[in-house]
């Protein structure tokens, strides 16, 4: 991931209820959420939910897909893995972080 994405991806979730909204969706999973479903969910008015979901979608960290005449709303786990990835990449001096559920830069890394 380049550093003007990272940037873009970042700012698209540094907003309250983007980020809530995001976090719904990924913990939906890939099949997502309809326009309908997400607003009455999480209580946002329509109007405020297109705007929000736009701009998810344009950082690529949100994926639209219409069924009949429904649109579905799912996270984009490729853009948010690679934000992950860019996020970590140097992470522990270079040394590979273990898989484990400890700390990955604790403190005898440092």
């Amino acid at each position: 991931m380049e550093t003007n994405t990272a940037i873009k991806v970042l700012a698209a979730l540094a907003q309250e209820t983007r980020l809530t909204i995001f976090r719904t969706l990924v913990q939906t999973g890939e099949y997502g959420l309809s326009a309908g479903q997400l607003a009455k969910e999480l209580n946002i008015p329509n109007a405020t939910l297109s705007f929000h979901l736009k701009e998810l979608t344009h950082a690529e960290l949100v994926i639209a897909r219409q069924e009949s005449r429904f649109i579905y709303y799912s996270a984009n786990f490729t853009t948010m893995n690679a934000l992950l990835g860019y996020l970590t990449e140097n992470c522990c001096a270079g040394t590979p972080c273990s898989s484990t559920v400890e700390i990955c830069c604790n403190e005898k890394n440092s």
